[in-house]
């Protein structure tokens, strides 16, 4: 690895398979900077909220579902979360008992139940992510009117990349 100069003027360690092209490898590095920084939060609030990161995504997923009023399933979650009907299973009677989730009767189909969260649960993501959400939104207002969409379509544009061209079967193997 080669070292560059990063926009505090410290060294840093520049990606060895990409060379630099008027800065797009530095946006590059800055998404991954983004992206671990991420996890890393998401790590924390599991661990403060005493749940592991697969519980904080079901409740994550729940409640942005509420948001959407889309009831979730079961079955959705599972989707979702890419784990078996036991593992959801005994993830929503993990979640029941902290007083997270509630199973409910679905709204229009009588046979099926819906998971929802919990007033606690929403107290409990608010307490924790009210603060940090609002310095996110003065940092997206930082950002010039006239860059946003370039942003935004940056963004979507990696998100799809990483949807869909990262899949196992499109990933190159290394060479021998």
């Amino acid at each position: 690895m080669t070292e560059s100069t990063g926009r505090d003027g410290a060294a840093t360690a520049a990606p060895y398979w990409y060379p630099e092209q008027d800065g797009a490898v530095a946006l590059l590095a800055a998404l991954r900077r983004f992206r671990a920084a991420n996890l890393e939060m998401r790590r924390r609030m599991s661990a403060s909220m005493d749940m592991n990161t697969t519980d904080l995504e079901a409740l994550r997923f729940v409640i942005a579902h509420e948001h959407a009023e889309d009831p979730v399933t079961p079955l959705q979650l599972a989707r979702h979360l890419e784990i078996s009907g036991a593992s959801t299973s005994k993830l929503l009677d993990r979640l029941t008992a902290s007083g997270h989730l509630a199973r409910a009767p679905h709204p229009h189909d009588g046979r099926s139940r819906i998971i929802v969260a919990t007033d606690h649960a929403h107290a409990q993501v608010r307490e924790r992510l009210r603060g940090m959400h609002e310095r996110m939104l003065e940092i997206a207002h930082d950002v010039p009117p006239s860059a946003r969409t370039a942003a935004i379509g940056f963004l979507d544009a990696m998100a799809e990349q990483l949807e869909t061209e990262a899949a196992p079967e499109k990933l190159t193997p290394p060479a021998p």
